[in-house]
C-alpha cells in the first residue's frame, strides 16, 4: 500500500506524464526485485564485511533501471536504515548497527544509486557468484 501511495503522489509531485508512469512503475518493479536479489544474495553468501557492497550493488542494479528503478532503490535503503535505527533504540544498541555504521550502508547505497562500480566495495574472497 505504501509503495501504492509513494508511487501516486511521485507521479503528482514530479509530473510524471501519463505515458512514462507505466514505465515508470515497471522500472520500479524491476528495481524492486534487484534489491531484493542483492538483499538474498548477502543473507546466502553470509560473508564477512560485504554488506556494503550488496548495499552498493542492489543500488546500482535497481538505478540503472531508470528513474523508477532508482526511485525504488532510495525509498527501500532509507526505508531499511530507518527502521535499524528504530530496533537499535529498543535494543540500546547491541545490534552493532548504530548511527556510523547506517552512515557508511548510506554511502555505500548512494555510490550504487550514482551508476558507481560497487565492486569499490567488495570484499576480497567473495565468491565470483555473487
Amino acid at each position: 500500500m505504501k509503495l501504492f501511495v509513494g508511487i501516486v503522489l511521485c507521479s503528482l509531485v514530479l509530473d510524471v506524464c501519463s505515458q512514462r508512469w507505466l514505465t515508470f512503475l515497471k522500472e520500479a518493479g524491476q528495481g524492486t526485485k534487484d534489491m531484493w536479489r542483492a538483499y538474498s544474495d548477502m543473507r546466502e553468501a553470509n560473508y564477512k564485511d560485504s554488506d556494503k557492497y550488496f548495499h552498493a550493488r542492489g543500488n546500482y542494479d535497481a538505478a540503472q533501471r531508470g528513474p523508477g528503478g532508482a526511485w525504488a532503490a532510495k525509498v527501500i535503503s532509507d526505508a531499511r536504515e530507518n527502521s535499524q535505527r528504530i530496533t537499535d533504540f529498543f535494543r540500546h544498541g547491541d545490534s552493532g548497527h548504530g548511527a556510523e555504521d547506517s552512515k557508511a550502508d548510506q554511502a555505500a547505497n548512494e555510490w550504487g544509486r550514482s551508476g558507481k562500480d560497487p565492486n569499490h566495495f567488495r570484499p576480497a574472497g567473495l565468491p565470483d557468484k555473487y
